[in-house]
């Protein structure tokens, strides 16, 4: 059974880094061993019209 680990901050972070930088999400996703959809769902969950949000 797999279990839920939630982002850090400093992966949430780096998610918007490399997201800027224009690396796939695939890539980030290999990079931060994660999985791509939740890589997709931190990128859409957190960018708003004034650009990604980190809480």
């Amino acid at each position: 059974m797999k279990t839920y680990k939630q982002l850090t901050y400093e992966e949430r972070r780096q998610i918007y880094a490399l997201n800027k930088s224009a690396i796939s999400q695939n890539k980030i996703a290999a990079l931060l061993s994660v999985s791509q959809s939740t890589i997709s769902r931190e990128l859409s969950r957190n960018t708003g019209s004034r650009g990604h949000h980190i809480k």
